[in-house]
């Protein structure tokens, strides 16, 4: 469903580009995906294979995968404090590529700072070096909350001060400062995309933006919902699949290409109640209480407008769907989830 729209989104250019990146290459790169059964990692798994084949992916994590998962491609146990484990598993499917994916999201490092400092940033530490060890291309995405209540909120430019306060937004920063390390000590071709929330259809996962996708499950199956932010709260959004198309994009960019090793990327801004307004025009009976807790501290010291302007100058980075079309997909998504599990009830819709 996902995957078979994003594969009729992606501009012809960026067809072309790929064409070319095969005929030089001769073979397509092996690609590890650590912390791959997360929000992106399955959904990027796929549009992956669907361009380097399916064995040219490999999708990795610590937890039991599911029949499906096993069925659709390579999968593999991979912790990402185990460094001789990932070395052991680099060379024995000769990787090429590290998608990092593996963190606790801001709301969960929270609660509990000390594994997320293990996890986000002892593991970034594993993967960077790894890379370096292996000459790896490699990816590590960073956030919004990466930058603080002392950075410019709208818009937020690509380079300013952060001075994030969250363990998540210090994990982030210092994952891109690493990273462009590596690059310019080592070479090591680092790259980094600071995406916004991310909406998708799969279940909220922890993070401070994760109301956007809470929202449309409470108001599909009860028709009320409570949001833990302020209703004039505004974040920069981006769907699933524009993300992902941006990962693909990013890193089949020449690097000759790219100023700088971590660009921002984004899709809108909105609000919840702006978000309420469009979701009430298929759930006219939903009702939204407002009781704001904890993470609106968070969002508070985020970003409200991304500019992403550097993205699209450097390799054509352009999002293709907005607010309306946001909110069109995921009722047309979520719907399908809550039907296959009998969880459709009582709204009309």
């Amino acid at each position: 469903m996902l995957f078979t729209r994003m594969l009729k989104v992606l501009p012809q250019s960026f067809k072309s580009g790929f064409r070319l990146f095969h005929s030089r290459k001769g073979s397509p790169p092996r690609i590890l995906i650590t912390g791959g059964l997360g929000q992106l990692g399955t959904e990027c798994a796929k549009l992956l294979r669907s361009h380097f084949g399916e064995e040219s992916v490999i999708l990795s994590d610590i937890i039991k995968p599911s029949q499906a998962i096993v069925d659709s491609g390579p999968y593999i146990f991979a912790d990402i404090l185990d460094f001789k484990g990932l070395q052991k598993i680099v060379v024995d499917y000769r990787v090429d590529w590290l998608i990092h994916f593996s963190a606790l999201l801001s709301a969960i490092g929270e609660q509990n700072v000390p594994l997320a400092v293990r996890v986000n940033i002892e593991g970034v530490h594993n993967v960077i070096e790894l890379a370096k060890q292996y000459k790896l291309r490699i990816f590590v995405p960073s956030t919004i909350g990466a930058f603080g209540p002392d950075s410019p909120r709208n818009p937020t430019p690509n380079v300013t001060i952060q001075r994030p306060r969250t363990i998540y937004g210090v994990s982030k920063v210092h994952a891109e400062l690493i990273g462009e390390y590596y690059h310019h000590k080592f070479g090591l071709d680092f790259r980094c995309l600071r995406f916004p929330g991310v909406i998708s259809s799969d279940a909220p996962g922890g993070g401070t933006t994760d109301y956007a996708v809470s929202v449309f499950y409470d108001a599909l199956k009860t028709g009320h919902f409570t949001c833990y932010l302020r209703p004039d709260t505004r974040l920069p959004m981006i769907h699933v699949e524009d993300c992902l198309r941006a990962l693909l994009e990013f890193m089949t960019t020449p690097q000759d290409n790219l100023k700088r090793r971590a660009y921002n990327v984004t899709a809108m801004s909105f609000t919840p109640e702006e978000l309420v307004a469009e979701l009430a025009k298929y759930v006219p009976e939903l009702r939204v209480t407002y009781k704001p807790d904890s993470r609106q501290l968070i969002a508070d010291s985020w970003p409200q407008v991304f500019d992403d302007s550097e993205a699209r100058n450097d390799w054509g980075w352009k999002p293709k769907y907005n607010l309306q079309d946001l909110v069109e997909m995921m009722i047309t998504d979520v719907r399908k989830i809550l039907e296959r599990n009998g969880q459709l009830q009582g709204v009309s819709g």
